[in-house]
C-alpha cells in the first residue's frame, strides 16, 4: 500500500467534530482528540472573506470535510491532517476574487 492510500485508510475513521475560524487561523477539532490549527493565509478565499462568510460553513460528507457555500471553498479532512494548503491556481483565485469583489 502506498503512503497516500495508508493515510486515506487511516483517516477514514477520523471525522471533524468542530471548527472555528478567526482573522488569521482555522482551528479544527477531530474525533480522535486532536486539534489542528492552520494559518488562514493557506486559504486565499478564506483570508479575503468577511467574517460572516467565514462563519457560514457546514460539514460535508460524513463530517469528512468543511464547505463554505458563500466562497465555494472545500477543505477535506485529509488535507487538514497533512497540512496541505489550498491547491487553487493563481489564475483561478484571481477570477474568483474579481467576482467576489464585485458583490
Amino acid at each position: 500500500m502506498d503512503g497516500m492510500s495508508f493515510l486515506t485508510a487511516k483517516t477514514h475513521r477520523i471525522t471533524i467534530k468542530d471548527g472555528r475560524i478567526n482573522d488569521d487561523s482555522l482551528t479544527v477539532d477531530l474525533t480522535d482528540g486532536r486539534t489542528i490549527l492552520l494559518p488562514l493565509a493557506w486559504y486565499p478565499r478564506l483570508i479575503h472573506a468577511t467574517q460572516r462568510e467565514r462563519d457560514n460553513w457546514r460539514f460535508i460528507g460524513a463530517n469528512e470535510g468543511i464547505h463554505w457555500p458563500d466562497l465555494d471553498e472545500d477543505i477535506s479532512i485529509e488535507n487538514l491532517i497533512v497540512g496541505k494548503p489550498s491547491g487553487e491556481s493563481q489564475h483561478s483565485f484571481e477570477q474568483w476574487l474579481k467576482r467576489h469583489s464585485g458583490k
